[in-house]
């Protein structure tokens, strides 16, 4: 299935005034000048905020593939779906949970300053406001490696290549017969 293509449908009820529809071009589509993806204060937005139970209805990866195609890196909720989470940290999304009230605080902080800019340092574990607030999160230490080292399973995979290679060639050597053809 291709992951690409995504972005354009993210948020589709809400960010348009028409019904779109599968494969539609929506370029040319109505936008509702309310929703927040459709100002221009957010263009361009890497960092989503988000609330309670970000994620929930989203059992399949093309969320994680939607946000990451329109351009978000990371998304703050005071909780997420499981599944949604856990397809974000698999499609290269950082999902952090903060406290309601410092959530809360961060839509105050965004709305009350026109250009505010969140800074994720994945690294140290903290997001700093554009006032030199250090605000602590939490993350797995083996999901933070892959985020850090853009790693996917696949790319997890990769890195036992040589290894993989010197089993499949023992294994062959020990059991030829299974890697021989056989014609019917």
């Amino acid at each position: 299935m291709k992951r690409s293509g995504f972005g354009p449908n993210l948020f589709d009820e809400l960010r348009y005034l028409d019904e779109g529809q599968p494969g539609q071009d929506c370029t040319g589509r109505p936008l509702n000048s309310d929703f927040p993806l459709n100002q221009p204060r957010y263009q361009g937005a890497s960092i989503l905020l988000a609330r309670e139970n970000f994620g929930c209805g989203s059992s399949r990866e093309h969320a994680p593939w939607a946000l990451e195609d329109y351009g978000f890196r990371c998304i703050i909720a005071p909780s997420f779906a499981d599944i949604f989470f856990n397809n974000c940290f698999k499609n290269g999304i950082l999902p952090i949970v903060l406290p309601a009230e410092t959530v809360d605080a961060l839509f105050k902080a965004m709305y009350a300053e026109e250009g505010y800019r969140l800074t994720i340092d994945l690294p140290a574990q903290c997001i700093r406001t554009p006032d030199g607030q250090e605000i602590a999160f939490e993350v797995d230490a083996f999901r933070k490696h892959c985020l850090i080292n853009g790693l996917d399973d696949i790319g997890l995979t990769l890195q036992d290549a040589d290894d993989i290679r010197e089993f499949e060639k023992a294994w062959q050597q020990k059991s030829p017969w299974l890697f021989r053809e056989h014609s019917a």
